[in-house]
C-alpha cells in the first residue's frame, strides 16, 4: 500500500515525527555541516548561479542545497517500507525536509525460483511466492542509507521505519536467520483460521485469515514435532533489527494483528495460553528508543554513534499521521498499490467479519481497515498513460453505472473479509476494449 496517493514523504515525516520527542542528547560530535561539502562530493559546475534556489538529484533522491545545518543541529531519518518499493525522508525538528529518495525493490530469485516463477506465469498462479522478500528488502534498505547525502549522516538523532502491516517474518531467535519465507501483509492463511477463531473471541481483529495470528498458527503447525526456537517479527521490526540488533522487539500497532491489546497493553491471557507464545515479541510503544545503531552500520555509513533506532508503525498509520487530522469523525483514505482508510475515534470499534479494527493513537483510537483493491490490480489492466486519460472523464458526481471489483488475486479483507472473494472484470476489461481496441 505504500505508494499512495498521499505524499509518502509525508508518510516519511509522520514516522519520523515518532522521533521528535525523544529525550536524545544534544552532543554532538561534529561541527558546522554545510551543503557546500555535498557539491564538492558530487563535482557540480562552479558556473552554477549560488543566487538561484537549486535542488540537486542524488542517485534516487533530492537534497535542498539552501540549507545548511548549524553547529549540533540534528536530524531525524523516516523510512517507508511499502508493498512495491520503499522511501526515506530527513527532517528537521521543525518537520522541514532535508533530503528524500525511494527506491523500487530488486525482485531477486535463484534459478529454481526462476523457474518456479515461469511455471508460476503459466498457470495463473502467485508468482511474488517466488521473490527472495528477504534479500530484496535487506538490500532496499542499506540502499536507502547509502543513498543520504554523506554531509547529513553524521547529523541524524535516530531512525525509525513503518512497514505494510501483518507483513509476518520468523526468525531463529538466537541468530535472527529467516526459519521460513515472509508472509505477505495481504497473504491469507485460512487453514489456520479455524483454529484461531476456536480460541480468540467471537470477530476479534484476529479472526480473519490475513491476520499475523493465523499466519503464526499456519507456521507452527507447518513445522515438525521439534519446534526451533524462534520469535515472530513484523516487517518493521525485522528491518530495525538489522539497524540495532535486539532480536524479538515490536511496536503495538504492529503487534495488534497477532492479538495484543493495545488498550490494556499486553497480551490477552487466551494467547498467553497457547504453546506458540513464546514466539511472540516484546511489544512496546511506537517511537520508543530500541538502542543505538550497530557500531558497524555506523562507522560504515558515517552516522553518529550515539544514533538511536526506535520502534516504528504500520504504512497506513503513517499516511493518516501525514494528513495531520486531529479531529475525532475525521478519516484518511490513502490510495495505493491497496487501499486504507482510518478514522480518528474517541471509541474502539473491532468487527472481524468486516475487516474493521482500531490502533490505538495515543488517547484516541485509528478505526478502519485495509482492502486488497487498489492501484496494482489497475496497473494488470491499463497503462499509466490509459488511467491518466480515462481519470480526466470521471465524473465524481455520477454514480459509476460499472459492476466490477478488481482484486489481484482470490481474496478481500475490508469492507468484507472473504479469503475466498472473488474479483469482477468484466465491467473494467468492456472499458479497457471500449477505450483502446487496438491494445492486447
Amino acid at each position: 500500500m505504500a505508494l499512495g496517493s498521499l505524499s509518502v514523504i509525508e508518510k516519511m515525516v509522520a514516522s519520523t515525527s515518532l522521533l521528535l520527542h525523544l529525550p536524545i542528547s544534544q552532543k554532538h560530535a561534529g561541527d558546522h555541516y554545510g551543503a557546500r561539502k555535498l557539491v564538492s562530493r558530487i563535482s557540480l559546475s562552479s558556473s552554477v548561479d549560488k543566487a538561484e534556489p537549486r535542488t540537486i538529484r542524488l542517485r534516487a533522491g533530492t537534497v535542498n542545497m539552501e540549507v545548511k545545518l548549524e553547529r549540533g543541529e540534528r536530524l531525524y531519518l523516516g523510512m517507508d517500507f511499502g508493498t512495491s518499493g520503499a522511501r526515506y525522508a530527513l527532517i528537521d525538528k521543525e518537520g522541514k525536509i532535508r533530503a528524500e529518495g525511494k527506491r523500487e525493490y530488486p525482485l531477486y530469485m535463484s534459478l529454481l525460483q526462476l523457474f518456479e516463477c515461469m511455471q508460476a506465469c503459466l498457470f495463473s498462479r502467485k508468482s511474488e511466492e517466488t521473490i527472495d522478500w528477504i534479500k530484496s528488502w535487506r538490500t532496499t534498505l542499506f540502499g536507502l542509507l547509502e543513498d543520504i547525502p554523506v554531509n547529513l549522516r553524521q547529523a541524524v538523532a535516530s531512525i525509525s521505519i513503518d512497514g505494510t502491516s501483518a507483513t509476518t517474518i520468523i526468525v531463529d531467535s538466537k541468530t535472527g536467520e529467516a526459519l521460513c519465507k515472509p508472509f505477505l501483509y495481504n497473504q491469507s492463511c485460512a487453514e489456520a483460521l479455524p483454529i484461531v477463531k476456536a480460541i480468540a473471541p467471537a470477530n476479534h481483529t484476529v479472526c480473519s485469515g490475513s491476520s499475523t495470528l493465523c499466519k503464526l498458527v499456519a507456521w507452527w503447525s507447518s513445522c515438525d514435532t521439534s519446534k526451533p526456537s524462534a520469535v515472530l517479527l513484523h516487517q518493521a521490526d525485522w528491518l530495525l533489527w538489522l539497524l540495532h540488533g535486539k532480536l524479538g522487539v515490536s511496536d503495538y500497532n504492529n503487534a495488534l494483528k497477532v492479538g495484543y491489546d493495545p488498550e490494556v497493553e499486553s497480551y490477552p491471557m487466551w494467547l498467553l495460553a497457547q504453546p506458540y507464545s513464546s514466539v511472540l515479541p516484546l511489544v512496546i510503544a511506537p517511537g520508543t528508543s530500541i538502542g543505538s545503531m550497530k557500531e558497524n552500520i555506523s562507522m560504515h555509513y558515517g552516522f553518529p554513534k550515539d544514533c538511536v533506532i526506535c520502534t516504528g508503525t504500520t504504512d497506513s498509520i503513517a499516511a493518516f499521521l501525514a494528513a495531520r487530522v486531529t479531529q475525532p469523525g475525521k478519516a484518511v483514505t490513502s490510495l495505493g498499490s491497496t487501499l486504507a482508510i482510518k478514522l480518528l475515534s474517541t471509541r474502539r470499534v473491532d468487527d472481524a467479519r468486516f475487516g474493521v479494527y482500531s490502533h490505538r493513537l495515543d488517547d484516541k483510537w485509528l478505526v478502519g481497515g485495509a482492502s486488497n483493491t487498489g492501484g496494482a490490480v489497475l496497473r494488470q489492466i491499463f497503462t499509466d498513460d490509459q488511467l491518466e486519460n480515462l481519470s480526466t472523464q470521471i465524473n465524481p458526481a455520477n454514480a459509476s453505472p460499472l459492476d466490477y471489483y478488481p482484486l489481484v488475486n482470490i481474496g478481500e479483507r475490508f469492507p468484507i473479509a472473504d479469503p475466498n472473494m472473488e474479483p469482477r472484470y468484466s465491467s473494467m476489461v468492456s472499458l479497457h476494449q471500449e477505450n483502446y481496441p487496438n491494445s492486447t
